[in-house]
């Protein structure tokens, strides 16, 4: 009788092999290119000198058109100190691997993308139309929208980062316009009433101008249809500010008694709080702000204006329906972005490159609104009548 034991093994098959352990295969390092900005009189830019240092120094290149930076006073000399290519051609700034704008491409600078070309700026949905989405399909570019930018604890921290300097600004500005226009200062004095301020939800905005109206002493009153965000806010401002659900009673009641309406609501595909027969019965010289304009009016009756003629006045109010308010401080807010794009590509670069990160994590495939022509936003398709393909089906 045999002893051999029958085995589908070699000898050398049972030999114990080295492990295999997975690496992450390093992407080329890539080319950004930074437009000078054309829409808006934009002011701002999305990388600074020291980012794009930085940057330069990990081995990736920057190139940036001539006067990019002037409107947040930064100038030629330093970004090209800082090792950026300067060039005077935006076909070439448009040209790079991935392109960083603050404010959409135009439809004539469209054409200057190349093919799979990775896009990052604002979407602003709220002034854009179906032509740009078809146009940017056509060049297959891979779209992320700041809007749509979420970190890892799922919240959207660039949204959050321009909206903290947003609510400041807001306050700021109305109480520049209100002097102009009524001659009132925000804050009262011994014997004399503060202004009135009234402002529409209590988001990440709505936070902020509250912060900044009661630090410049106006009395306040926030509106939202969350709970949940007043609870929140009553919390942080330590119940100093009388807070309100989106009654339409109490709403116009309060508006009647207003200084200032600060609009911080987004309301895309949904119709305007305030409606327009609430902002006649405001009185003659108050000042009104619609922070959400570019994404869902939150005010009916308003209508976008720029940074040339910022406000227009109707029936006696002063209406302001900048897109860009925190353009008018833009050393201040390109600083703030500079730092948020510097830890996100350096994070991309160490993952591998924007195909891996794009493979391996769902807040990134969420920020996309385009990949390879392909329409991967519903919320955007919903609104044009685009065709809609899941980004998981996608990239997987």
């Amino acid at each position: 009788m045999s002893n051999t034991i029958f085995t589908p093994f070699t000898e050398e098959d049972l030999i114990p092999k080295e492990e295999k352990l997975e690496i992450v295969k390093k992407s080329k390092k890539f080319s950004i290119g930074i437009p000078k900005e054309t829409c808006l009189n934009e002011k701002r830019l999305c990388l600074t000198p020291d980012a794009v240092q930085v940057l330069v120094e990990s081995g990736h290149e920057i190139v940036i058109q001539r006067k990019a930076g002037d409107g947040a006073h930064f100038t030629d000399e330093q970004y090209a100190d800082a090792g950026a290519i300067l060039t005077d051609d935006p076909k070439v700034a448009f040209g790079q691997k991935l392109v960083l704008k603050i404010n959409p491409p135009t439809l004539e600078e469209i054409e200057y993308l190349n093919s799979n070309t990775y896009l990052a700026s604002a979407l602003q949905i709220n002034l854009r139309d179906k032509d740009y989405f078809d146009k940017l399909a056509e060049k297959k570019v891979n779209a992320i929208a700041f809007e749509f930018v979420r970190d890892e604890y799922k919240q959207r921290s660039l949204v959050r980062l321009v909206g903290e300097i947003a609510g400041g600004v807001a306050i700021l500005y109305s109480s520049e316009l209100l002097a102009k226009s009524n001659g009132l200062m925000l804050g009262g004095v011994t014997g004399v009433r503060p202004a009135e301020v009234v402002i529409i939800g209590a988001g990440i905005v709505g936070e902020f101008a509250t912060k900044a109206a009661l630090g410049m002493g106006a009395s306040v009153k926030v509106f939202d249809n969350s709970l949940a965000k007043l609870r929140r806010l009553h919390t942080l401002i330590d119940n100093r500010v009388p807070t309100s659900v989106l009654d339409p009673k109490e709403l116009t009641k309060s508006l009647k008694r207003a200084d200032v309406l600060i609009g911080a609501m987004p309301r895309l595909n949904m119709p305007p709080v305030v409606t327009e027969a609430m902002v006649k019965g405001m009185k003659k010289g108050s000042v009104i702000l619609d922070l959400t304009i570019d994404y869902g009016r939150c005010i009916e009756n308003s209508e976008v204006t720029t940074q040339e003629n910022p406000y227009v006045v109707k029936d006696g109010l002063v209406h302001c329906g900048l897109p860009n308010l925190t353009s008018r401080m833009p050393r201040t807010t390109t600083k703030a972005i500079s730092n948020f794009f510097l830890s996100y590509l350096l994070n991309y670069d160490e993952m591998g490159g924007f195909e891996n990160v794009l493979v391996k994590t769902a807040e990134m495939k969420d920020s996309l609104y385009m990949y390879k022509g392909r329409h991967t936003q519903k919320l955007v398709c919903d609104k044009f009548g685009l065709t809609y393909h899941d980004i998981n089906l996608l990239i997987f």
